[in-house]
């Protein structure tokens, strides 16, 4: 058994902070946690000062096959597979730097996830936690074909496509239900897949004992996963040809249902970069967009796409909450849990992740300053534990 010290703790919940808080750990786990007050006898004690302690921040859209350049995808075509999992090992450990102790990986290649999810369960000074989506299930040159996630059209081929991923031993199913900004050739707000695919991967995913997530950015997709029954749809922008306008039958279905908006909004600064210039000028209908979202009752996830461009490395998600306060004017507590325990029941992982409680995993980020009144501090990163191993 250890203990942590902090000056406060967030612990993933709650709206006042845990003054002087001691964490107990034991094999990995949270045994208890304590305010002030005495520890066992004989107890290791790491007291980490003035800091605030919360749980580890949980990501639950990354691309650790992308560099994160201005062209990720001709990198990734050039490269061979040792060379793509050293750079996906790279993002694993500047991930976990960062206190990203839990990540989703929602599209790779050739299944190289899995091959990382192994290592990082074998070591996790490694990175963090790894879920797997394998290659994303898209059409023959849809968004991300390059990864190798190509079916033909027609429900029966997209069921094969969800039986071939869940052989393999992925964790989630991910969907490319529209176009994406990143494909050449492809248009966020046009559909790839209709109804009746959309829902043959729901139905057989969910039959494979699996969640299935989908990136939609236009109105009819994002219409029809939620007809299917999905588990979470990544972006959810309601994006048209021009800008973006939400569905007001479509939001309250939304709603009706829990889904899980993936808002990957979070952006790393970086000197003379800036948003591609049509999301920069669509970005006022965007922010309305998650605004309608959120008085539904929409659960908002803060999520990162980490690997895309230069905007979003692997260390971009804890920039995310204090984007979300700016942006969309949420509380700040209302931001941390978008990155800790509302993610992490998002990945069906809400019994043991995103919460600094007993019988939690001990995964811990320690940060300068109070992210409870400034989210901006939660890039302030001071220590990081990761199955109750001390990694920073």
């Amino acid at each position: 058994m250890l203990a942590v010290r902090a000056g406060r703790l967030f612990d993933g919940v709650s709206e006042q902070p845990v003054e002087k808080p001691a964490v107990l750990i034991e094999n990995g786990r949270i045994v208890a946690v304590q305010s002030g007050g005495e520890l066992p006898a004989g107890v290791p004690v790491t007291d980490l000062g003035a800091v605030t302690l919360l749980p580890g921040l949980v990501d639950t859209h990354v691309h650790f096959v992308f560099d994160a350049t201005a062209d990720p995808v001709s990198g990734l075509a050039t490269a061979g597979d040792e060379q793509v999992l050293s750079t996906m090992r790279a993002n694993a450990r500047l991930a976990l730097a960062s206190g990203v102790t839990t990540a989703r990986d929602l599209g790779d290649r050739g299944y190289l996830s899995l091959r990382l999810r192994a290592e990082l369960a074998a070591d996790p000074a490694a990175g963090p936690m790894l879920l797997v989506a394998g290659p994303p299930i898209t059409t023959g040159r849809g968004h991300c074909w390059f990864l190798g996630g190509g079916v033909e059209p027609g429900p029966d081929a997209v069921r094969a496509a969800v039986r071939e991923h869940a052989e393999h031993g992925v964790d989630v199913i991910k969907v490319m239900g529209t176009g994406g900004e990143l494909t050449e050739g492809s248009a966020s707000h046009v559909s790839q897949f209709g109804a009746a695919e959309m829902r043959a991967a729901a139905d057989e995913a969910h039959r494979c004992h699996l969640p299935v997530t989908v990136h939609a950015h236009g109105g009819a997709g994002i219409a029809d996963a939620v007809a299917a029954g999905v588990d979470m749809i990544e972006h959810g922008t309601f994006m048209t040809a021009e800008g973006a306008e939400a569905d007001p039958a479509v939001v309250r279905a939304i709603a009706a249902a829990g889904i899980p908006i993936g808002a990957t909004v979070a952006l790393k600064p970086v000197p003379g970069v800036s948003r591609p210039p049509r999301i920069e000028k669509m970005l006022p209908l965007l922010i309305t967009v998650f605004l309608e979202l959120r008085a539904a009752g929409v659960p908002l996830v803060c999520s990162s796409d980490a690997g895309i461009g230069p905007l979003k490395p692997a260390d971009v998600l804890g920039y995310g909450p204090a984007m979300m306060v700016g942006l969309l004017g949420i509380p700040p507590v209302e931001a941390l849990r978008s990155v800790t325990s509302v993610a992490a029941r998002a990945c069906g992982l809400g019994d043991r992740k995103g919460r600094v409680a007993a019988g939690y995993d001990a995964d811990l980020l320690a940060v300068a300053g109070d992210p409870l009144t400034d989210p901006g501090a939660l890039t302030a990163v001071a220590a990081v534990y990761r199955a109750g191993i001390r990694v920073r």
